[in-house]
């Protein structure tokens, strides 16, 4: 059986395929387009042009899935759709034009998605996963190989950039206002934190921490397979990006290869991640590909 999801994020809008045998799935194709819809959000309302963006891109991929004979089909949406004021109304248009059902999933949903997606590839039973997307960001504490406790953090990192960031890249006081606004959302996360006095290990999962990954890797030089990453390095990495002047060229050809349709958004998330970090007493992110679509795939598809 072939499978297609649909996953309409903040900042891409993504198609998967799986084909499913004997309860595994494999993935046979992906594919993404970078829309950008928390962008398109003005006083908390989606703008009419997000709505057309959106459901021109599920169009194009319901035509693909259907040339392929691709007849299992789920679309869900998070957090730009999710948190606008006109979330019913927007959706419902997507849908009424695209001819996809569309389910919204709350951030408590999209936290349980996350770690189900994430575990399968986790060693250590206690520490954290995060997911920072482009809208929301999800934190899930975990010991035992157990959830301890969800929270959903309402912005992500183009939402960051839109609210903070004026040009391309931050501005030394941009980044401080950015770690500010993080910094008080931690305050209620502290109480919970996994016992170590070495530090927890976090997954980290999303676009941010793939741009991160390949950053990291090229400005230290690390094998293409390495995941692993000390998070007091983000700070290192950030000094060479936060600034009133453009970047060095050999760091602006870093950050162009590593994550090129991420450049306006990687640093905002990169701050958000170092806050995090620092928060959580993380001594070590691993970055994950898997995620809330895979989680999704577990938990709702290949359970029954």
């Amino acid at each position: 059986m072939l499978q297609a999801m649909i996953d309409i994020g903040s900042n891409t809008i993504r198609m998967a395929v799986y084909e499913i045998k004997d309860g595994h799935a494999t993935q046979v194709m992906k594919r993404k387009h970078t829309i950008g819809l928390s962008a398109y959000v003005r006083d908390g309302v989606m703008m009419d042009e997000g709505i057309r963006r959106a459901t021109e891109t599920v169009e194009e991929y319901r035509d693909c899935l259907a040339g392929m004979g691709v007849k299992n089909v789920v679309a869900f949406t998070t957090a730009a759709l999710r948190n606008a004021k006109n979330s019913e109304e927007a959706v419902a248009t997507i849908e009424r034009r695209a001819s996809v059902p569309i389910r919204v999933i709350s951030g408590e949903e999209e936290a349980v998605f996350d770690f189900v997606g994430a575990i399968h590839d986790l060693s250590a039973d206690d520490g954290v996963i995060l997911d920072i997307g482009g809208g929301s960001t999800e934190i899930i504490l975990y010991r035992a190989r157990q959830v301890m406790r969800k929270q959903s953090l309402p912005f992500g990192s183009l939402a960051l950039k839109v609210a903070y960031v004026q040009g391309l890249l931050p501005t030394p006081e941009e980044a401080e206002a950015i770690r500010k606004d993080v910094a008080k959302s931690m305050d209620a996360l502290r109480g919970d934190l996994p016992a170590s006095e070495n530090g927890i290990v976090a997954c980290g999962i999303g676009g941010t921490f793939k741009g991160t990954c390949a950053l990291y890797r090229s400005m230290y030089d690390l094998p293409e397979d390495e995941t692993r990453m000390d998070p007091k390095r983000f700070g290192e990495i950030l000094a060479h990006y936060v600034s009133q002047n453009p970047p060095k060229e050999e760091d602006a050809v870093r950050l162009m290869l590593a994550t090129p349709d991420r450049i306006h958004t990687l640093l905002p998330g990169l701050i958000l991640a170092d806050v995090l970090a620092a928060a959580l007493n993380c001594r070590e992110v691993v970055y994950s590909d898997s995620g809330v679509r895979e989680g999704y795939l577990y938990s709702e598809i290949l359970r029954n």
